[in-house]
């Protein structure tokens, strides 16, 4: 099964915020109107990427796949961000409406959520960041840790190796930091994080965060109401209240 999320007309298919853009020419590409995000590897019965050669590095992907979603698997909206951990803008959105989001539309059953990668090239720890995030989710805990790698952003982002900070803030969340740190060593999750970009890059994104509302893209660090506005017409077309 793919999740195809098309435009809709009840609201602007872009909607432009403070975003983390790309310096290179990908960044001057047309955003494209619509998008098609496919379903996580746990969901679809198909690997998101290459198969590994190992059983468990493939058992592990699986793992980091389904951890970055929340929600019921009911929920008749799904709502994509890509995002990138070193990014202000991100870290804004996190601290400012991500709860807000979480709360009115996660928690209720009307959307499920997921977070794809996008680690723009010049933030030289987004890469690092997102491995430990996705290492995290084998454990079950992609969301402790991508809290934290938000919450302490400017702990780590500027480090000329973040190894040091990254697992104490992976500890003190409850991740295993020695088994983390191996994952992220032998780059397990690599893979998916690539995928992650080079499928959100396919579709038109080139700053982060962008965010997929069934098929409506907001860029940037938006407040609730887009997102109460996105939902609400792409409720209204999934025949949901």
């Amino acid at each position: 099964m793919r999740f195809a999320f098309r435009s809709l007309t009840a609201i602007a298919a872009i909607i432009a915020f403070a975003a983390c853009n790309r310096s290179d020419a990908a960044a001057h590409r047309d955003v494209a109107a619509t998008a098609e995000v496919s379903a996580t590897a746990y969901s679809t019965g198909s690997p998101a990427v290459a198969p590994p050669a190992s059983p468990l590095a493939d058992s592990s992907l699986v793992r980091a796949d389904a951890a970055r979603i929340q929600g019921s698997a009911s929920a008749p909206v799904w709502i994509i961000e890509v995002s990138d951990f070193q990014c202000p803008f991100c870290r804004e959105w996190h601290d400012s409406t991500y709860a807000v989001v979480k709360r009115e539309f996660i928690d209720t059953g009307k959307a499920r959520f997921a977070y794809y990668n996008f680690p723009i090239p010049q933030h030289k720890n987004a890469w690092p960041a997102a491995e430990a995030a996705m290492c995290a989710g084998i454990q079950g805990k992609f969301w402790q840790m991508h809290d934290a790698l938000f919450g302490s952003q400017a702990k780590w982002e500027m480090e000329p190796d973040p190894t040091r900070v990254i697992d104490g803030l992976a500890t003190a969340a409850g991740v295993d930091a020695a088994k983390m740190r191996a994952c992220v060593t032998s780059h397990i999750t690599r893979p998916l994080i690539q995928a992650d970009f080079d499928r959100s890059e396919e579709r038109g994104v080139h700053s982060t965060p962008t965010f997929l509302v069934n098929g409506a893209q907001l860029v940037g660090a938006q407040p609730i109401e887009p997102f109460r506005q996105a939902m609400a017409a792409a409720l209204r077309k999934a025949g949901s209240k």
